[in-house]
């Protein structure tokens, strides 16, 4: 049987999750990409609450782009440093760590979040 692209990245995305786990002081920054924009929240698992969201739609940023995505890490980066949040445990969601969701990365440590 093939497998599609998305059913990989869900088998990726189950194995990536079973080892990572967000906690008040450490939240885990997990990406969403779309056809049309890209997505990052902060999450408190042992609550079950987002802490934090931006999205490049929020931003109102136009094209679904690696400038894009820098600009919402970014944004999240400054909405996590609101919240009091210094460190988060990074979940790329089952994509690949290249191009828009290392970008998106990149401009969340330049915010001043450690991974």
């Amino acid at each position: 049987m093939a497998t599609t692209k998305d059913s990989r990245r869900l088998r990726i995305k189950r194995s990536i999750r079973s080892k990572v786990d967000g906690t008040p002081v450490r939240p885990r920054l997990t990406v969403f990409r779309s056809n049309k924009g890209i997505y990052a929240q902060l999450i408190d698992d042992e609550a079950g609450k987002t802490v934090a969201a931006s999205s490049s739609f929020e931003l109102g940023l136009q094209g679904n782009n690696v400038e894009a995505a820098k600009q919402v890490g970014l944004k999240v980066a400054e909405l996590a440093k609101a919240a009091g949040i210094e460190a988060v445990v990074f979940d790329r969601n089952g994509y690949l760590y290249h191009g828009k969701v290392k970008a998106l990365a990149d401009g969340a440590r330049e915010g001043g979040l450690q991974f």
